[in-house]
């Protein structure tokens, strides 16, 4: 009996580690080069984040549109953000991120490129900043909050974590 069970926990692990394997190549993505940790929670966020490429399905979600495209060139676009307000507070989850990002097509669709994560100052108490995926959030105190970004659909030459994707555009090119 024990050596059925370690053979089946085996077996289980050789297919747990093959399934990983194949699933964590995303060119400009995965690996991250951040670690196994931030790859497993980059695929989690990914998974998590697939059924909002239909910006219909991150609407009925609770996300609203709160900006315009958002570029600073040459560094590269933002795009439109999606946010939930009911996540915004000095709680981080990987799985709900506070915001989607999006870049317009040219037949006026949406695209998720990414999501970013917010913490208000207001909700934050800690003297160092809140930490998600590995990284210290940054700070931009005009809107008073602490933010990341995580480009987790459009690889980002600038790196996983920029603020700014050089391959995200406000204005597309006419049809």
């Amino acid at each position: 009996m024990k050596q059925i069970v370690k053979t089946t926990a085996g077996a289980m692990l050789l297919w747990s580690a093959t399934l990983w394997a194949g699933a964590e190549t995303v060119p400009g993505i995965l690996p991250s080069g951040f670690g196994a940790a931030v790859d497993r929670d980059v695929m989690a966020l990914r998974e998590v984040t697939k059924p909002f490429h239909d910006v219909d399905r991150a609407l009925a979600a609770g996300y609203v549109q709160t900006t315009d495209c958002m570029e600073k060139p040459p560094e590269g676009g933002m795009g439109y953000h999606f946010e939930n307000d009911e996540l915004r507070d000095a709680v981080l989850e990987v799985t709900k991120p506070e915001v989607l990002v999006y870049e317009k097509r040219k037949d006026g669709s949406f695209k998720l490129n990414g999501v970013e994560y917010i913490v208000p100052f207001k909700a934050w108490t800690r003297a160092e900043p809140p930490r998600i995926l590995d990284q210290a959030l940054k700070r931009y105190d005009r809107a008073g909050f602490y933010y990341l970004h995580v480009w987790v659909w459009e690889p980002s030459p600038s790196g996983l974590f920029a603020d700014w994707n050089p391959r995200v555009k406000c204005k597309q090119p006419p049809m």
